[in-house]
């Protein structure tokens, strides 16, 4: 039996698994069907993490961190779990995708989000050198440039804002003639005159050539159409949340979920079943910058082993 299964292979999961077995916990298994890392290693420029002080790219960013949580004796399996549960005695049911059952007295889910597509034509393409959903993260590579944000939502006008002071200019496209986002942000966006709202519109393409995005074209409700000179677009249509491995057999999840999917937690990463941690971008609140989910998963390792000692 394990003392501490892992379920997913990004910042979150490998700090966790480090904290755990260094802190004592001698069967702790990270269950991630691909290589460590997690969705941070697509990202081609890292400049933000703290103590790097040359921009990297994601992937080397994440190297050493599968070595240095095995060094203490944490374990990669490649498999693809398919749901956790847990039975009457308190112990937790690993079942993977081939079948198999594998026992555990804690679990920590870290299985993430995934931002959602907005199925515009060139999405896909230009991913990564033009397209992006974190401001936070890849915005200041378009420093006094133009750039374009999709989106209607808190998070569009927030980013869009945040945009606002680091590039020239901001269209900021929505479908409607009204956002979602609450009044005060929206008055925070009609008020910046850097932002032109363009709006009862949608992208019909997102174009550009092999440095990256150069522009996209949008239509509005009546049939106009124009061609924003852009070098970037931020896409915020929503984010998927990685929770299908907390559904158990009659449909309901495992433990505490909110209206948009996110595990509810406590500070410690305590969700509502003892023994169950979430952290990272799975759990209620997320940052979801990979000093944060390293943090997120320090705190679940050591309530882990808090647990299975107590």
């Amino acid at each position: 039996m394990l003392d501490l299964a892992i379920i997913g292979g990004g910042p979150a999961g490998l700090t966790a698994g480090l904290y755990a077995t260094r802190g004592g916990l001698k069967e702790v298994v990270m269950f991630e069907k691909g290589m460590p890392g997690g969705q941070i290693t697509s990202s081609s420029e890292i400049e933000n993490y703290p103590g790097i002080t040359e921009v990297m790219t994601g992937m080397d960013l994440m190297e050493k961190w599968p070595e240095q949580a095995m060094r203490f004796g944490m374990n990669h399996r490649m498999d693809e779990v398919d749901r956790v549960s847990k039975d009457e005695n308190g112990i937790f049911k690993i079942l993977l995708l081939g079948g198999e059952v594998v026992d555990a007295r804690s679990v920590i889910v870290y299985t993430g989000s995934t931002p959602r597509r907005s199925g515009v034509k060139g999405e896909s393409l230009f991913f990564g050198r033009g397209v992006s959903t974190c401001a936070t993260c890849d915005g200041f590579f378009y420093k006094n440039q133009e750039v374009a944000v999709l989106g209607g939502g808190d998070t569009a006008l927030e980013e869009a804002l945040y945009l606002a002071n680091i590039c020239s200019k901001v269209y900021l496209i929505h479908r409607r003639d009204e956002f979602r986002a609450s009044p005060i942000t929206v008055e925070k966006i009609k008020k910046n005159q850097k932002i032109e709202l363009v709006l009862n519109s949608v992208v019909d393409e997102i174009v550009g050539d092999d440095s990256g995005v150069n522009g996209v074209y949008v239509s509005d409700k009546h049939g106009n159409k124009r061609d924003l000179r852009v070098s970037g677009i931020f896409i915020f249509v929503g984010m998927n949340v990685n929770n299908a491995i907390l559904v158990q057999e009659d449909g309901k999840p495992i433990c505490d979920l909110n209206e948009n999917g996110n595990v509810i937690v406590n500070l410690k990463m305590h969700t509502s079943v003892k023994g169950l941690f979430a952290a990272g971008d799975l759990r209620i609140d997320a940052s979801k910058q990979v000093v944060c989910a390293a943090g997120d998963g320090a705190t679940a390792g050591i309530q882990a082993l808090e647990y299975v000692n107590d």
